[in-house]
């Protein structure tokens, strides 16, 4: 009765039927309140359940400020588990509030509570003023179970996701207070960094920080800028929130426009950039161009400088425990295959490719002693075994390649990307290995790619295999693709892939230089229009006559040059 009087409170719009992903539940922030509630109370059943803490984050991460969106965290700080995720899209789109009190309590009854434990929900928040609206649902969710609340409050996503998994592994049976979450997280990370480059020289300049307009900028001036200011990392922070959230800046925008974000004029070519997104848990590293382009360091980039450094560390380790741990990288389809070729033959180490979606990458990293992930979108962490870890701590007195790895596994966040964590990782490695921002690049150069978006009627035609790598249908179009391919230079590769939340197909290509990359992505493009029916296959063939003809006129105005030269 309580469940069913509640959610009066919180009607579902009629046409809405969210669907729980990776990223939880998006959109745009009106239509979200039944969503949260809804998720309040799935995440009370599920810590009923399991009788542990659990959490629920209010964020949109990198999307516009006009969006939000919500995710469950688990009682370990990882994601809500894959067979779960059908459970919370059937609640979310639940009619009626028979329903979804009928959904909750065949869940408690079917998995069996335990009523003995009094578990809590941690519920923290960005900066979207759609926020306060959408936590208040959640309480309203959670309290509608009578589990008890700790509200986190203004926190990264990854911050939530650190206070959770501390919270059931040694934190007091009342719950860690956020202020003593905040203090944790900070010892953890800022602690084994500071011992990480004890005796080092700091690395030249500032590090310049993109913030987003996010939260990632209220979890750097509370205390940490003073501390790495004092460790030898100076950090100089901008768009911190007088601008528009992740609008024009932010990780996700400078990965994919490869342009400098707002703010950032008036910088040295060679300064040393960061952006971080809106809720911290991407990051990605950058330089200045005079155009106004960048040279980007993105999360390719990142996995492989922390699969150098933790390679180097291996060494160090006595032979008996070398031998047999597993180090590994997990990549999606979207790695660049310069950045493959570099893990397995320089570095000598396994990849495994999964589909695209951090919860795939993540859990595939689990299979790995040492599992280094980074999408390049600049999200990923890096997990380290529970049995290598009683390895290590048993030898940290008297191996100091053991003692290292165990503070890089504190440097990091294992429950979740966090580009807090990330910075860290990096300038810890940076300033370790004496390298600029251009030694870093210099370790492999990545080949041209080309990615679009195509939109079509019906994305569910699209199915594919091999870790996204590959069509099955609509049928015989990756035979069209590989004779594409085969028309191309030695290295190229093309694939497509449906979207995962609109009726689009994604075309990813790579080739010996950009202008082939682009030839084979509208190529591809053309492909997947003519398959599914599209009217767009003519815009395409405009875009590719557009960019001839700009070629042609470029080569007209040299030669024209030219013959002026030789002429004078």
């Amino acid at each position: 009765a309580v469940i069913k009087l509640r959610s009066k409170a919180y009607p579902k719009p009629a046409t809405f039927t969210p669907t729980y992903g990776t990223a939880g539940f998006r959109a745009e922030a009106s239509l979200l309140q039944s969503t949260v509630f809804r998720c309040g109370l799935l995440t009370a059943a599920r810590a009923q359940l399991l009788g542990r803490n659990c959490g629920i984050m209010v964020t949109a991460s990198h999307n516009p400020v006009k969006d939000n969106g919500v995710k469950i965290v688990e009682p370990d700080g990882e994601m809500l588990p894959q067979s779960w995720e059908p459970i919370a899209t059937e609640l979310a789109q639940c009619s009626s509030d028979e329903a979804v009190a009928d959904l909750i309590l065949k869940l408690l009854q079917d998995h069996h509570a335990k009523p003995a434990n009094t578990p809590l929900v941690y519920i923290g928040h960005d900066t979207r003023p759609s926020a306060s609206t959408l936590v208040t649902a959640a309480l309203a969710g959670v309290q509608a179970l009578g589990v008890t609340v700790i509200e986190a409050g203004l926190v990264t996503t990854p911050q939530l996701h650190f206070m959770v998994h501390a919270s059931n592994h040694g934190g007091p049976a009342t719950g860690l207070t956020p202020s003593e979450a905040h203090n944790l997280y900070y010892d953890t990370l800022l602690g084994a960094f500071e011992q990480l480059v004890e005796g080092t020289t700091p690395l030249p300049g500032q590090l310049v920080v993109d913030c987003a307009n996010g939260v990632g900028h209220n979890a750097l001036s509370s205390g940490a800028v003073e501390r790495l200011r004092a460790a030898g990392l100076a950090l100089q922070l901008r768009n911190t929130g007088t601008g528009q959230l992740n609008h024009q800046c932010g990780a996700d925008f400078v990965q994919k426009a490869k342009v400098a974000p707002e703010g950032f004029e008036g910088l040295e070519q060679d300064a040393r950039c960061c952006s971080l997104d809106g809720d911290a848990d991407r990051l990605v590293y950058f330089m200045l161009q005079p155009s106004g382009g960048v040279v980007l360091l993105d999360g390719d980039r990142i996995a492989i400088l922390a699969a150098v450094f933790i390679r180097d560390l291996m060494q160090g380790l006595p032979p008996s425990t070398r031998e047999g741990v597993k180090v590994g990288v997990v990549q999606t389809a979207y790695a660049n295959g310069a950045s493959t070729d570099y893990i397995t033959s320089q570095l000598g180490l396994q990849v495994q490719c999964t589909p695209t979606g951090v919860k795939y990458l993540h859990e595939a990293a689990h299979h790995f002693d040492i599992g280094v992930y980074f999408e390049a979108n600049g999200h990923g962490t890096v997990l380290f075994s529970h049995q290598l870890m009683q390895q290590l701590q048993g030898l940290q007195d008297s191996c100091p390649a053991a003692r290292q790895l165990l503070l890089l596994s504190r440097v990091i966040n294992q429950t979740v990307g966090d580009a807090l964590s990330g910075v860290l990782l990096v300038e810890a490695i940076l300033r370790r290995k004496g390298w600029a921002l251009q030694d870093w690049l210099a370790m492999y150069t990545d080949l041209p790619s080309r990615q679009t978006k195509l939109t079509v009627a019906d994305r569910s035609i699209f199915t594919t295999t091999d870790a996204e790598r590959r069509v099955l249908t609509p049928a015989g179009l990756q035979d069209h693709i590989d004779s594409l391919v085969r028309d191309f230079p030695a290295g190229s590769r093309a694939f497509v892939r449906p979207s995962g939340t609109e009726d689009a197909v994604r075309v990813y290509s790579e080739a010996p230089s950009q202008e082939q990359a682009d030839e084979l992505a509208a190529a591809v493009g053309r492909l997947v229009y003519d398959k599914a029916g599209g009217g767009g296959a003519e815009t395409l063939r405009r875009e590719r006559d557009l960019k001839q003809q700009k070629r042609s006129n470029s080569n007209d105005r040299a030669v024209a040059a030219a013959a002026a030269a030789v002429q004078g």
